[in-house]
């Protein structure tokens, strides 16, 4: 699944609240990562977005083969090469005064790391659902791919910043006032 598309213009959208109460109507916390529920049930308590998709980020290696391991990284020079599941979360945004402060301030979050951190679109997710921006964590170079094998010392970096981004995104729905 590719994430990475440049970012689109936002459009009208009336339909925005419809779409909204059938995204949250299908959401099961089952299919949320651990590490990130609380943070994906806070926003779609906010009325000017929701969330479509998410995953709070995935390290395998030599004995670590569990797909939705969450656990950090160990410290080990036995290490050498990570597959790395994509960190992101798709929000759809309400085309709205609130929505396009919420917009800017997650296009900010690349500041946190802009070589690993990029804000886009996704073709297939403004396909069905327009004005949906994902925030994704990844080595800019595997931006257009949702798997990357990397090194330790960098995989040790993409955790380091995946925590960085979760946590940045547990203020900003924390305290929305950071944006409106």
């Amino acid at each position: 699944m590719e994430t990475f598309t440049e970012l689109k213009e936002f459009v009208e959208n009336p339909g925005y609240f419809k779409q909204r109460q059938r995204a949250l109507a299908g959401l099961s916390e089952e299919k949320i990562d651990a590490p990130i529920i609380d943070l994906i049930n806070g926003f779609n308590m906010l009325p000017y977005c929701f969330t479509l998709q998410c995953c709070y980020g995935h390290f395998l290696y030599d004995h670590q083969q569990d797909q939705y391991n969450c656990e950090p990284l160990p410290n080990s020079k036995n290490i050498d090469r990570v597959t790395y599941k994509i960190a992101y979360i798709c929000f759809c945004i309400d085309n709205n005064q609130s929505g396009m402060g919420l917009f800017e301030a997650l296009k900010e979050m690349t500041a946190i790391d802009p070589e690993y951190i990029q804000f886009c679109c996704a073709e297939w997710f403004w396909e069905r659902q327009v004005n949906s921006y994902a925030l994704q964590v990844e080595p800019d170079r595997f931006k257009h791919q949702d798997t990357a094998i990397l090194d330790y010392e960098e995989a040790l970096h993409v955790e380091k910043t995946r925590n960085a981004f979760f946590g940045q995104l547990h203020e900003l729905h924390q305290k929305p006032s950071l944006y409106m």
